[in-house]
């Protein structure tokens, strides 16, 4: 629903895109592509795609019809040394990304190309391939990691999803380790999320969600300044806390 309503989560996003420089192109990593293998998005004009159901009607007439670029695409593959990047003509912007995206950029002008998450790989493997990113960052790309660091929709909290926000203790547990690590630079923990206890096998019951969080790590410099904002749990069970650093 953050992808038509106006909440705080939304003016979040509005907010740093007013703060960080127009990027000449955007790299978005989404939780809801999940594939064998990583692709990189390679058509001219990406198609919107609603990946979701039984939300209003108002949420599937949302278009986002900003400009693909297959040559940062092919750029993006050549750039990866540790696997095969395929070039996907078929898949285009699910709701992980323009759900976000359309409000950093409303006036959908800036080419956007969408990673996959390869489903069959650990962790290690995501923050690695990441790493090999850097030169875009250098060149002026928005790498966008979109999911959430909390994210259990089977203990969602229904009735308790408007109101005060509301946190079971266990997500408020990982979400602050979560936090604390980032901010310290400790990501060798955040890799290792399955070695770290029930909270976070409860915060993290599938890894699709959280995985786009260690790509932006991995791309983070020592020149980087890391701030936090969305900081607020949702429905018990889910985090909308959201990471920037430039």
């Amino acid at each position: 629903m953050n992808g038509i309503e106006e909440n705080e989560f939304v003016k979040g996003f509005k907010k740093v895109g007013e703060e960080i420089q127009k990027p000449s192109a955007i790299l978005c990593i989404s939780a809801h592509w999940e594939t064998k293998g990583t692709f990189v998005t390679a058509m001219e004009n990406p198609r919107t795609i609603h990946d979701f159901g039984g939300f209003p009607q108002a949420l599937f007439d949302v278009q986002y019809p900003a400009p693909g670029s297959p040559s940062l695409a092919q750029e993006t593959k050549d750039l990866i040394t540790n696997t095969s990047i395929g070039l996907n003509k078929n898949w285009g912007l699910d709701h992980g990304a323009w759900s976000v995206v359309k409000h950093l950029y409303p006036n959908a002008d800036v080419p956007i190309i969408q990673m996959s998450l390869d489903y069959t790989k650990p962790a290690k493997y995501h923050f690695e391939l990441a790493q090999q990113l850097s030169q875009l960052r250098q060149k002026g790309v928005l790498i966008i990691g979109s999911g959430n660091m909390v994210h259990n929709l089977g203990k969602i909290a229904w009735d308790k999803l408007q109101g005060e926000p509301f946190a079971f203790d266990w997500a408020i547990e990982a979400n602050e380790k979560m936090k604390a690590w980032i901010v310290e630079g400790d990501f060798q923990s955040l890799i290792d999320f399955r070695s770290q206890g029930r909270a976070f096998d409860l915060a993290i019951p599938t890894p699709e969600h959280y995985l786009p969080l260690l790509y932006t790590l991995a791309l983070k410099d020592n020149k980087d300044e890391t701030s936090l904002f969305n900081d607020q749990p949702l429905g018990g069970s889910l985090s909308m806390t959201s990471v920037k650093f430039n």
